[in-house]
């Protein structure tokens, strides 16, 4: 089990599964290499922001920009943040992960 509470073998299904951001699609880095920005960081990100719900459809993986981005906001109300517009990102352009919990709303 990580720092977060996801088990392992939730963590391993995620990683193979996220390998973009699951908000804007950028591809996720592991590590930042050295000279460069941390913002295309894998960070673990609760979909619905509520830590109790550690399941594969809560449970993704965004760039850290997004995720500061986006912090403890709901997520209908984060899609329609002034950072969202300017990256182009709305209930269109997210991961089938993220439409789905946008259905679910």
């Amino acid at each position: 089990m990580n720092r977060w509470g996801i088990p392992k073998w939730l963590e391993e299904e995620v990683k193979a599964r996220d390998k973009t951001c699951v908000y804007c699609g950028v591809q996720l880095l592991e590590s930042v290499p050295r000279g460069y920005p941390r913002k295309d960081v894998a960070t673990w990100e609760h979909i619905i922001n509520d830590a109790r719900i550690i399941t594969r459809e809560n449970i993704a993986r965004c760039c850290a920009s997004c995720n500061s981005s986006k912090g403890t906001k709901m997520l209908s109300v984060w899609l329609r943040s002034d950072y969202c517009k300017q990256n182009r990102i709305d209930e269109n352009t997210v991961a089938p992960v993220v439409k789905k919990a946008l259905q679910c709303l």
